[in-house]
């Protein structure tokens, strides 16, 4: 008999692969493709997936490695010196939702008890959909990041009590003052216990565990420190996910941050993934449409009072009026942790089924939602509050004000970036660099370094960075898909910029020159031809040997960098110099049908740097490539000598010959 659990996980899998493709499509987060999977697939939709307990276990390791993620972005020091906007903003977020709620529920009338827990649900904000969302769009960093991620932590440290006080409040009251004494005890005995002695050992435990050199190892132990805090915090009567939080905390402070943040990026997503996907399970849809009056107005409610409350906040710590909306937009919905909240009070007999499923649904409607205010945060507070101006349009005017020509554009101002702007001050060739890293900008510019704070797949940014005068483009990305937003905006603007992309390896240098890159420039084949290099000269091979490979492989492989496409003309350049030169192949060319090796163009001193067709270039082309019609042949050469071959490719040699008798005459 076939294995219903694997025919599950096949049907899960589909869907989402469809869902999310949709939604990429349209540009829309994954996460509202996996709530709608869960809501369709559920048991009270298509029921193809039945509401298995063990299915909501596997998908809770989604939030524990998602407060893992968050913890490695913030150090305990960071912590530390957050902590007026975490214990600040988000402890007055929290209580005074929860207030706000208790007598909304009071006036409808309701049990105090059911208006606490309903209290406690909504005052959560999602951490998963909005710290993902902000990612995407590069604005962690940003005042408005910073805020919302500071209340969202406290939230989810305010899970702790909530979990303990929703119990509580089923039971008797007299007893509440007790087991909430005794429950706040043992978190802050568990928690001074991982930080005092989880803090000294983590680093030399992961150095003697990185010393055996072996990538499965360093697995097995990242996920067993990662599960093994969450297993002590909740054995302590706290959430998993405070542990795996703490976890992520002490790692951050570790030479192996960013080795651990991207091993467990991908099947985090995965388990987040399935973490919605049952969120979505949990919705009756007919029950739903029953109370859909009461479902828009608690999600209206939970919009204006959970908006307008972070909004009051952060105006009166001090924030300006744009950045507390922005603020305000972002966490303006329910979260994930008020579900497990709202599951935990329906199990306790807290919610009657008239208050379940209208809370459960507005909710579900508003983290739908969420995704779209959080990548749209800007525009809509522009649009409530016309004179905002915010970090990136101010030094969008900064920028505007440099009024530079015949300069080099650098996107990324990181070890890389800084190294090539160096290069370029010492042989006096003036830079803009551009950098989302707040902290950096601070300090370059106190420095006296041209960088500003913006994203550079920005167009006004990009036009007001002068690219239109610029001499070249460099991006110094890590990340393939950042990089092409980069190229895709700079080439729009000025299609014949020089442009120079930084990439891991080879296997991302196809992705790259398709996306517009004019050089790409792998680091391993760098690092490979250095070690080469080495490596002949400590075996006894002269230098002058080694320099000329060297000086081979480079011309061989970076082509391009011998020459530029010329428009007019080219200033400070000799006329006879070498340059690029483009020949599209018409119907009527000679070169058609004939493989690439059969012109023998490069005893016409002229190279084929590259064949595009169908909008895709390959550079060093095989000589046993047909030439078919379309292609564009992209040569390198003096002038002189690429007019002759572009009149061998289009017309043969008679014509060419002809075309020399009537120059001579």
């Amino acid at each position: 008999m076939p294995d219903h659990s694997l025919l599950t996980v096949v049907v899960l899998l589909a869907a989402a692969v469809f869902m999310v493709a949709a939604a990429r499509k349209v540009r829309l987060p994954p996460i509202i493709s996996y709530l709608l999977v869960g809501v369709l697939l559920g048991p009270h939709a298509l029921a193809l997936v039945p509401d298995e307990e063990r299915m909501r276990h596997l998908a809770e390791f989604g939030v524990v490695f998602l407060m893992f993620s968050i913890g490695l972005e913030f150090s305990l020091a960071q912590f530390i010196r957050m902590r007026r906007l975490v214990f600040g903003l988000g402890s007055a977020q929290v209580v005074l939702t929860a207030l706000v709620f208790l007598g909304v529920a009071l006036l409808i009338p309701l049990p105090w008890q059911t208006g606490a827990a309903l209290g406690g649900i909504l005052a959560m904000s999602s951490t998963a959909m909005v710290v993902r969302a902000l990612a995407e769009r590069m604005e962690t960093q940003s005042r408005h990041g910073r805020i919302a991620i500071s209340i969202l932590l406290f939230q989810d440290l305010a899970v702790i009590p909530l979990l303990i006080l929703i119990p509580a409040l089923a039971g008797s009251s007299k007893a509440l003052p007790h087991d909430m004494a005794i429950a706040g005890g043992k978190a802050v005995l568990a928690l001074l216990l991982l930080v005092v002695i989880g803090r000294p050992l983590i680093s030399p435990w992961f150095e003697w565990v990185a010393a055996r050199k072996s990538n499965e190892l360093f697995m097995l132990n990242l996920l067993l420190v990662t599960l093994g805090l969450a297993w002590i915090t909740e054995a302590a009567g706290l959430s998993l996910a405070l542990g795996a939080f703490i976890a992520g905390m002490l790692l951050a402070e570790t030479a192996y941050r960013y080795q651990v943040e991207a091993d467990i990026a991908s099947f985090r997503d995965i388990l987040l993934g399935l973490f919605f996907v049952t969120i979505g399970m949990m919705v009756n849809v007919p029950v739903l449409l029953e109370y859909l009056p009461w479902v828009l107005l608690i999600l209206v409610l939970i919009f204006l009072v959970k908006g307008g409350l972070v909004w009051g906040i952060c105006r009166f710590t001090g924030f300006e009026n744009g950045v507390s909306l922005r603020s305000a937009v972002v966490l303006a919905q329910a979260g994930e942790f008020g579900f497990v909240l709202i599951s935990l009070a329906s199990q306790k007999n807290l919610l009657p089924p008239g208050v379940l499923q209208p809370v459960l649904g507005a909710m579900l409607l508003s983290m739908l939602l969420a995704p779209v205010l959080v990548q749209y945060n800007g525009r809509i507070v522009r649009l409530l509050a016309p004179g905002y101006r915010n970090r990136h349009q101010q030094n969008l005017e900064e920028v505007r004000q440099q009024d530079m020509r015949e300069h080099v554009i650098i996107c990324g101002y990181g070890r890389v970036g800084q190294s090539i702007a160096r290069v370029l001050e010492d042989e006096g060739v003036p830079y803009l660099a551009l950098d989302l890293d707040p902290s950096r900008v601070r300090q370059a510019q106190a420095a006296g370094e041209s960088i500003f704070y913006g994203d550079a797949s920005r167009r006004d940014l990009m036009e007001a960075a002068g690219i239109a005068h610029a001499r070249a483009i460099v991006i110094t990305y890590g990340n393939v898909q950042e990089t092409a937003r980069v190229l895709a905006v700079a080439k729009e603007l000025r299609p014949q910029i020089p442009s120079i992309a930084r990439a891991h390896d080879d296997s991302q240098m196809a992705a790259l020159e398709a996306a517009g890159a004019d050089e790409v420039i792998p680091e391993v084949t760098e690092g490979a031809l250095m070690l080469a290099s080495q490596t002949l000269l400590q075996i006894g091979f002269p230098l002058s040997t080694v320099l000329r490979r060297v000086r081979r492989f480079r011309q061989e492989r970076y082509s391009l960098f011998r020459g530029n496409f010329w428009g007019g003309s080219a200033p400070g350049e000799e006329q006879a110099s070498p340059r690029l030169y483009s020949i599209s192949l018409g119907e009527t060319a000679y070169a058609l049908g004939r493989r690439l090796g059969d012109l023998q163009l490069e005893k016409r001193d002229v190279q084929v740097a590259a064949v595009r067709r169908f909008g895709i270039r390959g550079r060093d082309p095989s000589p046993e490539t047909l030439l078919r019609r379309g292609d564009v042949l992209v040569l390198f050469g003096p002038p002189e000598s690429l007019t002759e071959a572009e009149r061998y490719v289009l017309h043969g040699e008679q014509e060419e010959k002809a075309a020399k008798g009537m120059e001579a005459v």
